[in-house]
C-alpha cells in the first residue's frame, strides 16, 4: 500500500474568493462597503461655528484698528488750522493764549510736564502697594478673607472720578498738609520738594493729586496682578516647597517671576488711566501762570484738565483746534506708553 502524496496547504496570500480556497472569516478583509477612506493628514474640516468666530475676531480687530486711525485722523484734521496760525512753537512753548484769534500763542510743554510728573508720582505710589495686595491675596490670605477683600478693592474702580476729586480736595489735602509742610521745610533743597507755585498747606498741588491718582489706579494694577499670580502652575509651587523653601521664598522664586509680565501690563494700564484723568485733577490742582518747575508742590494743569478748563472756547473751531492739538499729544503719549509696556513684557518673556 503506497502513501498518498502530500498536498501543500493553501496559504493566506491567495486572493479572497479564489476557487478551491476557503479562508477563515477572521482573516478575511472587511467588506468594501465598510472601508472608510482615510482623510488626508494635511486637511482639516472647519466647522461653521469656528468659521463664524474667526470672522468675528478678524472683523473686531479690523474695526478697532480703523476706529483708532479715524480718531487720530480727526484730531490731526481739526488741529492743523490752529497750528498754522500759532505764534509760538507748539511743542516747546509754555504760553497758552487762545482768546485772540489774531494772535494765538499756545504751547503744550508745561501741560506735558505736569501730566507726566503727576502720573509718575501716582505710579510710584500705587505699584508697590498693588504688588503687596496681590501677593497677600494669592499667597497668604485664607480664601474666606481673600474673596471679600478682593471684591472690596475692585469696587474702588467703580467710584466716579469726581468723587475722588472732592475727597482729595476736601479731606485728603487738609490731612496731609503737615506732611507736605514738613517735606518742604526739611527737604526743600531737593528739586522735587522745593517751594512751588501751589499752596503746600492747603493742597492743590501735584503732591495731593498724585496720591489721589494712586488710589484711583490701585484697583486696576492690583486686579490684573492678582489674576496673573493666581495662574502660577501648581507644579512650580510644589517644587519650591519640596526643596524646603519658605512661603516668601516660594513667592520670590516662583510667583513673582511667573507673573512679572502681568504686573508690568497692569501697571501700564493704570498709567494710561492716570494720563487721561480729567475731573479729579480739574478739582484738585490749582492753575497758575508761573512756569512749571518740576516740584511736587507746584500747581498747573494736565493736558486733560486743560481741555476741560477751556470748554467755553469750543464754539469756535480755531480755538477748539488748539485744545484738540493738545489732545493729539496725549493721544500719541498713550500710544508710546503702551508700546513701551509691550516691549518690556516681550523682553521679560524672552
Amino acid at each position: 500500500m503506497t502513501d498518498a502524496p502530500i498536498r501543500p496547504m493553501p496559504t493566506h496570500t491567495s486572493q479572497p474568493g479564489s476557487a478551491g480556497v476557503e479562508e477563515p472569516s477572521s482573516v478575511l478583509p472587511p467588506p468594501v462597503s465598510r472601508i472608510r477612506p482615510a482623510r488626508p493628514a494635511s486637511g482639516t474640516v472647519t466647522r461653521p461655528g469656528d468659521r463664524i468666530f474667526s470672522s468675528l475676531a478678524i472683523g473686531s480687530a479690523v474695526f478697532i484698528t480703523v476706529l483708532i486711525a479715524a480718531i487720530g485722523g480727526f484730531l490731526i484734521w481739526r488741529a492743523v488750522p490752529a497750528l498754522r496760525i500759532d505764534q509760538v512753537n507748539f511743542l516747546t512753548s509754555r504760553e497758552w493764549h487762545t482768546t485772540d484769534l489774531r494772535a494765538m500763542a499756545f504751547g503744550v510743554l508745561d501741560l506735558f510736564q505736569v501730566t507726566v510728573l503727576v502720573s509718575l508720582v501716582a505710579l510710584v505710589i500705587a505699584m508697590p502697594v498693588a504688588l503687596g495686595i496681590a501677593i497677600f491675596l494669592t499667597a497668604y490670605a485664607r480664601p474666606q478673607l481673600a474673596r471679600p477683600l478682593a471684591y472690596g478693592i475692585d469696587l474702588l474702580a467703580a467710584v466716579p472720578s469726581v468723587v475722588y476729586g472732592l475727597w482729595g480736595l476736601l479731606v485728603l489735602a487738609p490731612t496731609i498738609s503737615p506732611v507736605a509742610v514738613w517735606l518742604n521745610d526739611t527737604a526743600g533743597w531737593f528739586p522735587l520738594f522745593a517751594n512751588g507755585s501751589g499752596s503746600v498747606a492747603g493742597g492743590g498741588t501735584i503732591f495731593t493729586a498724585g496720591i489721589v491718582l494712586a488710589v484711583m489706579i490701585l484697583p486696576i494694577i492690583a486686579a490684573v496682578t492678582r489674576e496673573v499670580f493666581a495662574q502660577t502652575p501648581t507644579s512650580h509651587l510644589e517644587a519650591a516647597l519640596a526643596l524646603g523653601a519658605t512661603r516668601w521664598e516660594v513667592v520670590r522664586t516662583a510667583v513673582i517671576p511667573f507673573g512679572r509680565s502681568g504686573y508690568i501690563s497692569g501697571s501700564m494700564l493704570g498709567l494710561g488711566r492716570a494720563l487721561g484723568e480729567t475731573m479729579a485733577l480739574y478739582l484738585i490742582v490749582r492753575t497758575t501762570s508761573v512756569p512749571f518747575g518740576w516740584s511736587l508742590f507746584d500747581g498747573g494743569a494736565t493736558i486733560a484738565s486743560k481741555i476741560a478748563l477751556g470748554y467755553a472756547e469750543f464754539d469756535n473751531p480755531t480755538q477748539a483746534g488748539a485744545y484738540i492739538a493738545a489732545g493729539l499729544v496725549l493721544f500719541v503719549l498713550t500710544f508710546l506708553v503702551n508700546a513701551a509696556a509691550r516691549a518690556a513684557v516681550t523682553g521679560k518673556k524672552a
